[in-house]
């Protein structure tokens, strides 16, 4: 009886979660990479509700139904990056001071351009993975390869290099993408046609 409803359980109709997936990073990449290239203030406490509730849990919810629908690719990288979006809000939240003066004292800006080198071997091989889906994703992904070795590199040189200027832009266009992407995928679920084109997988 217990197999006859995962069975049940596994074969439900589940909605394709991408869009939302899509709406999370490029609506929480639009309002960061914004501040990083200039156009709005260096804070950050605007950008945390938009990094806990858009970038984190709008992907998580993501990966979530991808992984009921057996989509390995959006199941692992929509929750990785929506752990990431968590894992960023505490980190901009101990450089406030709001978890005490010992942790914001302590931070080390190392531990961090570590954890980016981390996310850019991930997400080579989704980009890698990447080239199964379409051609918006794959260039999302490598944007996203660009923009943590761009995080990374700053840190590790100190700062205020040129490689933050690439982290910056890359994430804006991850952003454009984005937005293209969810709108796409949206529209053509409804219409049950390709209105806006995502282009063929690669391979």
């Amino acid at each position: 009886m217990e197999m006859e409803v995962r069975k049940v359980e596994m074969n439900e109709n589940v909605a394709d979660p991408t869009a939302l997936g899509l709406l999370g990073l490029s609506v929480v990449c639009f309002v960061v990479s914004t501040s990083r290239v200039g156009w709005s203030g260096p804070t950050t406490s605007v950008i945390i509700p938009w990094a806990v509730l858009l970038g984190s849990l709008a992907q998580i919810i993501a990966s979530y139904f991808d992984f009921k629908k057996n989509n390995a690719f959006g199941s692992v990288v929509f929750g990785a990056y929506g752990l990431f979006w968590s894992a960023m809000a505490g980190v901009w939240l101990i450089q406030m001071g709001a978890f005490g003066e010992a942790l914001q004292k302590g931070f080390d800006v190392t531990q961090l351009a570590f954890a980016f080198v981390g996310f850019l071997f991930f997400s080579i091989f989704g980009t890698i993975a990447s080239l199964k889906t379409n051609k918006v994703v794959f260039m999302i992904m490598v944007l996203i390869d660009f923009l943590f070795f761009g995080l990374a590199t700053d840190l590790f040189l100190g700062g205020g290099t040129g490689f933050f200027k690439l982290a910056a832009w890359s994430e804006l266009f991850i952003s454009l993408l984005g937005f293209y992407g969810a709108g796409a995928v949206l529209v053509n679920r409804v219409f049950g046609k390709q209105v806006f084109p995502m282009g063929k997988s690669i391979l």
